[in-house]
């Protein structure tokens, strides 16, 4: 997440110093800039929601697997097994 958060900050420190670079009029200037510093805190918001999602679904996976690894495979191998087994039938 720090690197997310410092690359958010140095973009917007990046659009800040255009703005009081080419901005000339001081209102639009400070207009500007706390559109700029909302942005930040939503991206950043946005991203940390992001990042935790996509670790949970991390951890989910991982217990699955492990759920998964519990699995008697031999002890389904031969009640599937059982089912393929031919049928004796009386001739007539």
């Amino acid at each position: 997440m720090f690197v997310i958060d410092t690359t958010i900050d140095a973009i917007q420190t990046g659009q800040k110093t255009i703005v009081k670079t080419f901005v000339q009029n001081e209102s639009i200037a400070e207009s500007m800039i706390n559109f700029i510093d909302f942005q930040s805190d939503y991206t950043k918001k946005a991203a940390k929601a992001t990042t935790d999602a996509v670790a949970t679904f991390g951890e989910e996976v991982v217990k699955s697997t492990k759920d998964l690894s519990k699995f008697d495979y031999s002890k389904f191998g031969e009640t599937f097994s059982k089912f393929f087994q031919p049928t004796t039938t009386k001739s007539k």
